[in-house]
């Protein structure tokens, strides 16, 4: 392309290549450095007058000399003159520190995006951000690019019967991501969750006081108010004894019931507001009015909450029934021995009852996304001394599923998304998938060695060693060279990217 320049960083200079061989053009040429002291040193050894320069970097694990690296080319080529320069960032650095996780934390990714602004950046091509709302801390146009065609083209041709697939998100925060790849697919899709650890010693917890008789409102009768006592409800056989159905707490301070029966039944059974008085032939009670509309509507169907599967997580691991919880080992404050919930518990009941002992830290800016992808939560999960309650929402029995995500740093999360839906959920395969292929520390060794995982799709946004690719026989790594290259064309040529975001046919 004419009047055009790229530019590569030390990050990514076989992307750029590919980018380059895509375009028919060859890299410019630049003399990269460091001093001795560690400084970076950047020349540029063409003119960039009056030329369209882009400048291709990407993460890599010396992240803040690649951004000074980036600053530096930039600001070197707006002191050259160029007419507009277009920062191509396939992994936008910091991009997981975008909102106040803390009262005196940082956004450090728009901190970034007004360090770019600075350097002379006119525009900026990146591949799915962590946040998409991060494109209003720049002040020039940014153009986020999506994997997800790319993605879903090669799960098209490369897994048998995808079309019974079922894709999966391993956290409450990517449902979205992992929705939109099930529209553009017409597969179901799950969700798993893991809950926290619960506060310590609720037992005689005054909250759980103010809940006694909370099923038993004042009943009022022709304009007189009548008390009640607490309500009972009679067993199924007829005997007559009669169960409490206070929620009490243990002294871990997770909720469980005290000889309840379960709430969820499949027969009728009579309002707690309701009592047996006949009114005469010449008035009918608003109460009554409700007994008849109850009686006539249809028995309620537990058919759904059957897709929706429990299990323990120790260690970052599914772990059967019987294992020895460490949460539960010790005896409790008041000398008694912890035991874990009963059979019958309703896992809703016992969620809306957990809100009143902990409630889940959240990011200030009021979604718990950014917390729940932070570092400390994968530490939380390899704590011995903390057991994990892990939910899988969906039906993936003797179905391939996709665990999709935005990026893969740590193995924690996936290996525990994988063993439940393999362990607990019965499917068949398990493929990873994530746009970024991070792989921080230990990660994809740890990954190549769970057997419940079958293969790791990333592309190849972030650089990964060779030596580590080779050594991982269930890594696949997708090309982006094209993708970018048709976004630098368009950009130059002032063509819409919109055909970019459309999924390609087979």
């Amino acid at each position: 392309m004419r009047g055009t320049l790229v530019f590569s960083g030390t990050s990514c200079p076989a992307l750029t290549g590919k980018i380059c061989e895509n375009l028919g053009m060859a890299p410019a040429e630049a003399d990269l450095s460091q001093f001795s002291n560690g400084e970076t040193s950047v020349r540029i050894l063409t003119s960039v007058r009056d030329k369209d320069v882009f400048v291709v970097q990407s993460g890599s694990p010396t992240i803040n000399d690649t951004i000074m690296e980036l600053l530096i080319m930039i600001s070197a080529c707006k002191g050259g003159s160029a007419n507009k320069i277009t920062a191509v960032l396939p992994y936008f650095p910091y991009s997981r520190q975008s909102k106040k996780k803390s009262h005196r934390g940082a956004i450090t990714a728009r901190m970034l995006a007004n360090l770019l602004h600075v350097a002379g950046v006119k525009h900026v091509i990146t591949v799915d951000l962590h946040a998409s709302q991060m494109q209003g801390f720049f002040k020039c146009p940014v153009d986020n690019l999506h994997a997800e065609p790319l993605i879903a083209r090669w799960i098209r041709l490369n897994i048998p019967n995808w079309k019974e697939a079922v894709v999966v998100s391993k956290n409450a925060g990517g449902t979205k991501r992992v929705t939109s790849l099930a529209d553009a697919l017409k597969l179901n899709f799950g969700l798993v969750t893991t809950d926290r650890k619960r506060a310590p010693n609720m037992s005689a917890s005054m909250i759980m006081n103010q809940l006694d008789g909370w099923d038993n409102p004042p009943a009022y009768l022709n304009g007189v108010r009548h008390s009640r006592g607490i309500s009972e409800d009679r067993d199924s056989d007829g005997n007559g004894s009669a169960r409490s159905s206070r929620i009490m707490s243990e002294s871990q301070g997770s909720p469980r019931r005290a000889n309840a029966p379960s709430l969820r039944t499949n027969s009728l059974t009579r309002s707690p507001y309701t009592r047996a008085y006949t009114p005469s032939q010449s008035q009918t009670s608003p109460i009554e009015e409700l007994k008849d509309e109850e009686e006539n509507t249809q028995v309620y169907n537990d058919e759904r909450a059957q897709e929706v599967t429990h299990g323990r997580l120790v260690q970052g691991h599914v772990v059967s029934d019987d294992f020895p919880s460490p949460a539960h080992s010790d005896g409790g404050a008041d000398g008694s021995q912890k035991s874990d919930q009963g059979g019958d518990d309703d896992p809703m009941t016992m969620s809306h009852a957990s809100s009143f002992f902990a409630p889940e830290p959240h990011a200030l800016g009021g979604s718990g996304d950014a917390a729940g992808s932070s570092d400390e939560e994968e530490e939380k999960l390899q704590d011995p001394k903390i057991e994990h309650m892990i939910t899988l929402v969906g039906n993936v029995k003797d179905r391939p599923v996709l665990i999709v995500d935005d990026m893969i740093d740590k193995a924690g999360s996936w290996i525990a998304a994988a063993e439940t839906v393999v362990k607990r959920g019965k499917a068949k395969k398990v493929y990873c998938m994530a746009t970024h292929g991070v792989f921080g520390a230990d990660c994809l060794e740890q990954l190549q060695a769970c057997d419940c995982i079958d293969q790791i799709i990333v592309t190849n946004s972030f650089p990964i060693p060779d030596r580590r690719a080779k050594n991982s026989s269930k890594l696949v790594i997708l090309d982006l060279s094209y993708l970018l290259a048709e976004a630098i064309r368009r950009n130059h040529y002032g063509e819409s990217i919109s055909p970019l975001f459309q999924h390609m046919a087979d």
